[in-house]
């Protein structure tokens, strides 16, 4: 079982202030995940391809196309805009 000390030193390198009950619960948390991972171990991977991902993953990728817009979706647009300048749409600016 891990002990307090290495629970406390732990806690203070993911810098954790942890109570004593604290300290007593991941005291024995821990000891759990480390024995698992020393069962682990034992298991013989051998014959086991070593992997990045456990399935393959490939991207999908489409061709870039334009679409050309109906030619009264610009003039309604262009309605709806508080501000016009020179046939562009006049906002804010975001940088001063």
């Amino acid at each position: 079982m891990i002990s307090r000390k290495d629970v406390q030193h732990i806690a203070k390198l993911a810098r954790l202030g942890l109570t004593e009950k604290e300290v007593e619960t991941y005291r024995k948390e821990l000891s759990v995940i480390l024995d698992y991972i020393e069962k682990l171990k034992e298991v013989d991977i051998s014959k086991i391809e070593p992997t990045s991902h456990p399935l393959e993953v490939e991207n999908v990728m489409r061709n870039d196309e334009g679409q050309s817009a109906k030619p009264d979706s610009r003039k309604k647009l262009m309605d709806l805009a508080p501000e016009i300048k020179d046939s562009y749409i006049k906002v804010k600016p975001i940088l001063k």
